[in-house]
């Protein structure tokens, strides 16, 4: 995630803001057992995961669903895939494995959700391929899309269709600062069953709210590749702990790493911290570099 990356990141503050309290009326709505945990990547591709994958390994995603019970399915926004392709994403998975896709760029940037019909459903219908296995679809709006849009935005979420689960990232900061009514915003998401992405990403804190909208938090998360980012993490499994005991249903976490570095020792450590908080049995990803996975312990 280019979204927020910064160099110098020694002058941030990384405190989680408070959670409002209207989080405690949506979590009530929730169950009060272990919630459902996925974490993941952000893509499967060998190049990118330059230190993932052991020798040998020749189908990646399938590999990829040993490891981890989801992906950030980004390729989505890109293009809309042939229906064999997804196909054999879905085929070649896991069986409890799930996808998280990306809606297409047609819809959010090219149209900006005005008279999208025609590609949102060209969309859904090509990723409702993915079957059980697709579980939230996300929309990630352009930085520029800000609440002089609201009516817009309002009238495209009126009509989604509610068997396609949908979060939404919007990125413009005027729809958390205050400078405009983001009640209206809440109180349409709620209604609509539709989940806020919260984006954690060092140089955009400016965008990271806790305002949850319905009973699952979908969480992008943008590392360092410094130490702060275990201290970050410690926060957010207390977070998440916090949520738990509210009563949160769905917990979905996608870690955004500067490949250049090891992988998956951020989500390695992150699921550690999960299994032991929430009592769940989340993979330990195998890195086939464990000298230096275990320096960090």
């Amino acid at each position: 995630m280019q979204f927020g990356k910064i160099e110098d990141t020694s002058k941030i503050n990384f405190i989680l803001p408070p959670d409002p309290h209207a989080n405690q009326a949506v979590l009530k709505q929730g169950r009060k057992d272990k919630p459902a945990v996925y974490v993941g990547a952000t893509n499967w591709n060998r190049t990118a995961l330059k230190n993932f994958y052991p020798k040998g390994v020749k189908d990646e995603l399938a590999y990829y669903s040993t490891q981890f019970n989801c992906i950030e399915l980004n390729a989505t926004f890109y293009n809309n895939f042939p229906f064999d392709v997804i196909d054999g994403w879905r085929s070649k998975t896991t069986e409890n494995f799930r996808f998280f896709p990306k809606v297409h760029q047609g819809v959010s940037h090219w149209k900006r959700l005005k008279d999208a019909a025609q590609p949102t459903s060209l969309y859904l219908d090509h990723i409702s391929h993915l079957e059980e296995k697709m579980e939230m679809l996300f929309m990630q709006m352009p930085d520029n899309f800000g609440p002089e849009n609201w009516v817009i935005l309002r009238d495209y979420l009126e009509v989604w269709p509610s068997g396609f689960p949908l979060a939404l990232e919007l990125r413009h900061p005027a729809w958390y600062n205050g400078a405009w009514n983001n009640e209206l915003l809440f109180a349409h998401l709620e209604k609509k069953n539709i989940t806020l992405v919260i984006t954690d990403t060092p140089g955009r804190q400016d965008v990271l709210h806790m305002r949850l909208t319905t009973t699952s938090a979908f969480i992008r998360y943008n590392s360092t590749n410094q130490d702060s980012d275990y201290h970050r993490l410690d926060q957010w499994v207390n977070r998440l702990k916090t949520w738990k005991d509210q009563g949160i249903e769905n917990i979905y976490f996608f870690v955004h790493q500067n490949y250049d570095k090891e992988f998956p020792l951020l989500a390695t450590y992150l699921n550690a911290k999960i299994n032991k908080e929430f009592g769940v049995n989340l993979v330990i990803p195998h890195n086939p570099h464990e000298s230096s996975q275990l320096s960090l312990f």
